[in-house]
């Protein structure tokens, strides 16, 4: 390689170098994080509990879903059972179940309401929590209190690198 070529991969080297710190920024700002080798989807906007839900509050109501971790943990998801519309949900308590092909794991409500709407979209197709867990979502409770223990993104992804 004479001097022009080295030159000129130093440039393309130090362009490509410059493209991918910008992507990753973009993508730590977005909430994507490396966890132990694993891409992990951690959105900024969204509060998390220690069992692995999360949860959007908007407009008087909480949206709650499985995160990205879990989905990948549970692996592909088969089936859904869900609560019904109306029904008290304690935090603490079991919501709903989800059926993968490794395990039925219980959802753990991260907070006290009642359930005002459920993703029924899910019961024909749960892998769409495995495809895009943020879109996902389970239901929507109103009449929330909410507990001081859910946890901000930065902290939710320190607790999943500590497991």
């Amino acid at each position: 390689m004479g001097k022009v070529s080295i030159s000129l991969y130093a440039q393309q080297t130090q362009t490509l170098a410059n493209e991918m710190g910008t992507v990753v920024k973009r993508e730590k700002e977005e909430g994507i994080v490396d966890l132990k080798g694993e891409t992990m989807n951690v959105p900024t906007n969204l509060r998390y509990a220690e069992t692995h839900e999360w949860v959007c509050f908007e407009d008087g109501f909480a949206t709650v879903g499985l995160t990205d971790y879990a989905q990948d943990q549970l692996g592909d998801l088969v089936f859904v059972n869900l609560p019904e519309t109306g029904d008290r949900a304690e935090a603490g308590k079991a919501i709903a179940d989800v059926e993968s092909v490794k395990a039925v794991s219980d959802v753990i409500s991260p907070l006290s309401g009642t359930i005002d709407e459920v993703n029924e979209e899910l019961l024909d197709n749960p892998a769409l929590i495995n495809e895009s867990p943020y879109n996902a979502w389970l239901i929507r409770l109103s009449e929330v209190t909410e507990p001081e223990n859910l946890m901000d993104a930065t902290t939710y992804e320190a607790f999943c690198a500590g497991l």
